[in-house]
């Protein structure tokens, strides 16, 4: 059973844009030849070599627990309340415009428990990925940013739930809140901000409660999603694909500014994703984790809460909040 905050959501009529929502104007089409022609997407010889992978299922979680393990990329297999949520799943080795993966999905498809609940941030063909999509029953609920419901629908998916900045449903007795974020959206040549983006909020009642940022540049979001959410066990926080700083500065967060984004929600423990799945940009595959590794140890947290995980890497919160295991 699916219950919204607003009656309104199963029937919105969507905005023809949500382009007054964007924090900084998108790359246009100058901006991505500028990039093309310049080799920003080049991908050294044996780059993914260097990307720690560590595939060893998932682990076995105790009930009260909640466990996350990192896919790849923005993807998540989160299980929290008894329930399987998937965070923008791409299990393909290729996505359009960019070299193919540079590393395996952090778990085979096979592996999955059932899945309960999808999560979408934003269109772009690396969080939506629609050959994955089409491995799901048309029966699992997809929890979608606006504007992103007639795209599922349209491929027979049949329990869609489309939400605004802050509102939120109840889906597999967890709670969904969709959040903002600095972000854009394109899907198509001229479909440019016609969706929204966003993070997701995911909690259990009286349990754990965990922040997936979805893609995002620094900005003001961040505390006020920590002044709303003011217990949050674990933030999902995107750290690479930030060079060049030209172009990726107000869309996507560099290493030291992830740190900083988890200093302004003060959540108690940082999961790092983003990296080492595609090359989407033009710094080394492994300076997003090296850089937000020294950033972190400069703050003097404690180097537990920092979850710099490897592809396939888990982590368990126990039932006892502010405990974990790895």
């Amino acid at each position: 059973m699916i219950k919204s905050t607003s009656a309104a959501v199963a029937r919105r009529r969507a905005p023809r844009s949500f382009a007054d929502r964007v924090t900084s104007p998108p790359p246009g089409t100058k901006d991505m030849l500028r990039l093309f022609l310049s080799g920003g997407l080049r991908t050294p010889a044996g780059a993914g070599d260097r990307i720690p992978v560590l595939r060893r299922g998932l682990p076995t979680i105790e009930p009260g627990a909640a466990g996350i393990t990192w896919v790849g990329h923005a993807g998540f297999v989160l299980r929290i309340g008894g329930a399987c949520v998937l965070t923008d799943p791409v299990w393909s080795t290729r996505i359009p415009g960019v070299s193919r993966r540079l590393t395996p999905a952090g778990l085979d498809w096979s592996q999955l428990p059932r899945v309960d609940a999808v999560v979408i941030s934003h269109n772009h063909y690396d969080h939506l990925d629609a050959p994955t999509l089409r491995r799901l029953s048309r029966d699992t609920p997809m929890l979608v940013p606006a504007g992103l419901r007639g795209w599922f629908v349209r491929r027979g998916f049949r329990t869609v739930v489309e939400l605004d900045w802050w509102e939120s449903a109840d889906v597999a007795g967890l709670r969904f809140e969709f959040v903002p974020a600095h972000h854009w959206s394109r899907r198509r040549l001229f479909d440019t901000c016609r969706s929204l983006w966003g993070g997701w909020v995911i909690e259990q009642p009286s349990g754990h409660r965990l922040y997936h940022a979805g893609d995002s540049g620094y900005g003001h979001w961040f505390t006020e999603i920590g002044r709303r959410h003011p217990d949050l066990d674990v933030a999902m926080l995107p750290i690479g694909a930030y060079s060049p700083q030209w172009l990726s500065q107000h869309s996507h967060l560099n290493p030291e500014e992830a740190v900083q984004a988890f200093d302004d929600l003060g959540a108690r423990r940082m999961a790092t994703m983003h990296w080492g799945t595609f090359a989407l940009s033009s710094e080394p595959v492994c300076e997003p984790i090296e850089r937000v590794r020294t950033a972190w140890d400069a703050t003097g947290r404690a180097r537990d809460d920092l979850w710099d995980l490897a592809v396939g890497e888990s982590r368990v919160l126990q039932s006892e909040p502010g405990r974990e295991t790895a």
